[in-house]
């Protein structure tokens, strides 16, 4: 009866211990890991979370860069990870886009738990401070009558970037493809280089890259990619606003996920701190210097990551990217 008993209390024991090991949560570092190589917007997101939320977490959120193919690389390793609430992601858009353009992409984008949203990363449609163009309708009415010969500049056809311009095209009835001529450049800087030097008409590309261009005169903003208007440009209105439908959802965005299988108190922990950051002064100081917009605590991360890999998907059918 003593070994039944003494049984009973070990087990008792350990189950107590388990459960308050699970409900103490976190009790070491967490570790951030950002898709994406240091100094961009994403690195930035990432660093201002780190700081702000690791006050509420009670624990340091060690920050590391994991870059390669297309944001991918970092995507995998956390999708790959114990799911025990010690290694999360800084998602961006690519990790909806790149699975909804490319049937071969290494994670899909469900492969997550979705914690919950952090910022909108607006996408501004400019052109060059001289251009004759005051607003959308009059670039759009010179890019139909120019029969493809105007150019606009992207990273690419399928990435964000060249997304914006083509969904735009698209909404005004033209041809995605063919209406204006995509030329590519690497990197925000050399999109930017490439509109102040006159080598292309416009282009439609993140706001970080461009705001202080906008602010010196040498380029014009005539629309902004975006769920609202940006403080910085509080009389340039959004794409939804003007009555683009596609291009309306279309904008850049970061987002916290964690490893499928999350334990539900790690889940709620995180609830309770973002729900905390989504009014701290600090966080709220640190995305407007970024140019970006605080979507914590706004939306349904679970519903957009789903919205956001069929929009894009749906724009690849369309546009012929993939087959219908």
């Amino acid at each position: 009866m003593k070994k039944i008993v003494s049984a009973l209390a070990m087990a008792t024991a350990l189950f107590t211990g388990a459960a308050m090991a699970e409900d103490s949560y976190p009790t070491q570092a967490v570790t951030l890991t950002i898709p994406y190589g240091p100094g961009g917007a994403s690195d930035l997101a990432g660093r201002a979370l780190a700081e702000t939320a690791k006050t509420y977490l009670g624990q340091p959120i060690t920050v590391v860069n994991k870059p390669g193919a297309g944001g991918m690389n970092g995507a995998r390793s956390v999708s790959e990870a114990e799911p025990d609430g010690y290694t999360l992601l800084l998602a961006r858009v690519g990790m909806a886009l790149t699975p909804a353009v490319n049937p071969q992409a290494s994670v899909n984008w469900d492969a997550y738990t979705f914690l919950g949203a952090l910022e909108a990363t607006p996408m501004i449609l400019a052109v060059k401070g001289d251009s004759p163009y005051n607003s959308v309708e009059e670039l759009l009415k010179a890019v139909k009558d120019s029969n493809g010969a105007m150019t606009y500049a992207a990273s690419g056809a399928t990435a964000i970037d060249g997304f914006t311009s083509q969904a735009l095209l698209s909404d005004a009835g033209m041809d995605p493809l063919t209406a204006a001529t995509l030329v590519p450049y690497k990197g925000g800087g050399a999109l930017a280089t490439a509109l102040l030097g006159g080598h292309v008409d416009f282009l439609a590309v993140s706001a970080g890259s461009l705001i202080p261009h906008i602010e010196s005169g040498d380029m014009k903003a005539l629309m902004v990619f975006a769920p609202e208007r940006m403080a910085k440009l509080p009389d340039t209105p959004t794409a939804a606003e003007l009555g683009y439908e596609q291009a309306g959802q279309v904008t850049g965005w970061s987002a916290l996920y964690a490893p499928k299988g999350l334990p539900e108190n790690v889940i709620a922990k995180w609830d309770e701190v973002l729900g905390k950051v989504a009014t701290d002064e600090t966080w709220l100081k640190l995305a407007g210097r970024r140019g970006s917009i605080s979507t914590v605590g706004k939306i349904d991360m679970t519903k957009y990551a789903k919205e956001q890999y069929d929009l894009f998907h749906g724009l690849a059918k369309k546009f012929g990217y993939l087959p219908e």
